[in-house]
């Protein structure tokens, strides 16, 4: 078995954001290229090796504890997002609304990519998949400020559509239009799993 298995069609780059201070709110801006080093996008809010632990790891530090910073960049899917909106009942979702740094299409069900995918792009940069980004009050404070009869609604008809976040580890840029190659790992269920 291969250590690694292209996906037979590459997706798309179709959006790049960037926001360079969190202090803005949470919405980042469109750019056509982002130049992606060992510390995540370069001038991007969520950019750095470390960072501070928050509630997605409570239970294994304290809060604020400095930890390796595997959530740099948070990608999601044209076919996502539209999803999402379809399910909302409102006519789009703006990818700034969700904290998204780079927008994808043409990778059927992109959130659900395993663990460890690579996501390899044509300067040689390539991205880890760490795993899943679950949507959250955050965003959905986001989308309701332009709909809000909506506000309640976002958490559920964006889970398991609200993109993936991932580590940068070949440093290279990125351009909109640039075409990705996916590398997905071997899976195989760990037969010790607690059910839950």
């Amino acid at each position: 078995m291969p250590l690694l298995t292209k996906l037979p069609k590459p997706g798309r780059v179709e959006k790049l954001l960037q926001r360079a201070s969190r202090d803005k709110g949470f919405e980042k801006a469109e750019t056509g290229e982002v130049r992606l080093t060992f510390a995540g996008p370069d001038g991007d809010c969520h950019g750095g090796e470390t960072r501070a632990s928050d509630s997605r790891t409570l239970q294994l530090y304290k809060r604020n504890t400095t930890i390796r910073n595997v959530r740099q960049v948070t990608i999601l899917s044209v076919e996502e997002l539209e999803a999402t909106a379809k399910a909302l009942g409102i006519p789009a979702i703006d990818p700034g609304w969700f904290g998204a740094n780079m927008v994808i299409s043409g990778v059927p069900d992109f959130t659900l990519l395993l663990p460890s995918t690579r996501l390899q792009f044509p300067s040689g940069a390539v991205l880890v998949v760490d795993m899943e980004n679950l949507p959250c009050k955050q965003i959905a404070d986001v989308v309701a400020k332009h709909h809000p009869e909506v506000q309640f609604k976002v958490v559920p008809a964006a889970m398991h559509k609200r993109g993936v976040t991932a580590w940068v580890e070949r440093e290279g840029s990125v351009k909109e239009g640039d075409e990705m190659t996916v590398w997905i790992p071997p899976n195989r269920p760990y037969p010790h799993m607690p059910v839950v």
